[in-house]
Parts: C-alpha cells; structure tokens; sequence
C-alpha cells in the first residue's frame, strides 16, 4: 500500500469564477489525454454505448408494493452518506468495496450518497491537481460526468467502483469501455461532458469537487462523512477514526438511526 500525506489545507481556497482564458491554456497533456479517448471512442462507438445492466445491486429489491407506497417512500428525508476519494486511490477501493458499497445494497432507498473529490484547485493550466498526476485528474473527470449525466448512484456509484477495481489502468479505454456498458453509460454523453467549453465545464466540476472536500476539511483519500461528519477514515489500507465502527452494521445501525430521527420515527 502506498504511503501517502493528507493534501495540505489551510483556508479553503475562494471559489473561481469560469474563465475563457484558463479554459483556453488547458493542461496540454490533459486535453491530449481526453482527446486520445474521444477518438478512439467515436471510432469504436459511433453511435454511443447501448444501455444494459445498469446496478452493482439488483434495484427490483428495493421497489415498493405499490405507486403510493413509493410516493411515501420519497417524500421521507434521506441521510447524507459521502464519500471523498481520489480516483486512482487504493484506499478509494477498500472504502467503496469494504464499506460504502454494503451499505447502499442494504439501504440505498435511506440515504442520499454523494461521491466528492480530493485535490487543489489551481490557477493555472485546467485549473486542478491531483495527488497521483494527470491521469488521476482524468479520472476524476470521467467519473464526475458519469455522475452528471447518470445522477442515480446506482449508475454512477457502480460505474466508479468498476473502474475504482482497476485503479491503476485509468484511463485505459478497454476498462472505461467495460464498465461504460457494464453499468448503461453511453460515453457519447461522458464525451459531451469532457468535451464541453473546450473541457472548461468538466474542469469546473472538479474545481468545485476539490474545493467542496477543502471546506468539508477532508484531505485524505478515503474520508466517509455521515450527516456531514466524519465517520471513518481509510488510509494506508487501514480503518482510523473510527469510533462508531468500520464494519457494514455499524454504519447501517447508524444510518437507520439517524434515519429515524429524521423522520420522527
């Protein structure tokens, strides 16, 4: 397991406003990446990606009786689960595979997930950095428009977690193809996302994603957050800060809890 430091955070950097000019001076290497993918994409997949099983978890296990017990069930409010990773992060696969990811297949209809990432946001070239370079920074970017276009963590979740299991190949095409169709991506819409405002749109939503982990004063990959408070760290292949317990019932006993509480249960 790699050693690493937490990112450095002093004062929440202010939040950029867009400009034509840092989008214009994108990372060369970044936009060259992006652009290698795009073509082999369009090349292999003219059309876009058919959808096909879309979930980690079999949603039919979650469906209600009926309409209205649906109805009932999302006017309920939901627990915030987060998960503050970087993309090509050992740490960012046991979290999602140990923990994260047990949790949503027994309760996903209790919590409202967010994925966030770890980085700085910077003022020069696209604008971010990433603790494992470039290719990390694609990484990020792909996964972040999976989650754009496909808002249903059960798309989006899965999709990361298929590329989190093979972490040190993004952004490998054959992988990104996999799991695209794997879990019902067209990558012609992950194409658009990459591509808009000359990157200067998916660069943005990376920007706020780091600096959404600065304010939250996370910097360590993999940080879980439950109803905006840390809940347990993984780093270096181990469980810290963990008080309340790293396993799977502890976090779901305190979900339902928190759940209940919510809800006047």
């Amino acid at each position: 397991m790699d050693e690493k430091q937490p990112l450095p955070i002093s004062h929440p950097p202010a939040r950029p406003e867009p400009s034509r000019p840092r989008r214009a001076v994108m990372s060369v290497f970044l936009r060259a990446t992006v652009l290698a993918l795009l073509i082999l994409f369009v090349l292999f997949f003219p059309t876009g990606i058919e959808s096909r099983s879309l979930v980690a978890w079999d949603p039919a296990t979650e469906q209600t009786e009926d309409a209205g017990a649906q109805t009932a069930i999302t006017e309920q409010k939901k627990v915030p689960l987060e998960a503050h990773i970087m993309s090509k992060c050992p740490d960012a696969l046991d979290c999602l595979q140990l923990l994260v990811l047990p949790t949503m297949v027994e309760i996903s209809d209790r919590i409202e997930f967010k994925l966030s990432y770890i980085g700085k946001p910077t003022d020069h070239d696209d604008g971010v950095e990433c603790k494992h370079g470039e290719t990390e920074c694609l990484g990020n970017m792909i996964e972040l428009c999976a989650a754009d276009k496909y808002p249903d963590p059960k798309i989006y979740l899965g999709f990361t977690y298929c590329l989190t299991r093979q972490y040190q190949k993004i952004p490998e095409r054959h992988m990104i193809q996999d799991c695209a169709m794997e879990h019902g991506i067209d990558f012609a819409r992950i194409n658009d996302c990459l591509t808009q405002d000359d990157g200067g749109y998916v660069a943005d939503l990376l920007q706020a994603s780091f600096i959404r982990s600065a304010e939250a004063n996370v910097s360590t990959s993999c940080t879980i957050r439950l109803n905006e408070q840390v809940r347990c760290i993984r780093d270096g292949g181990e469980w810290k800060d963990c008080p309340a317990g790293s396993d799977r019932d502890s976090l779901i006993r305190d979900i339902n809890k928190l759940y209940q509480e919510l809800n006047g249960a």
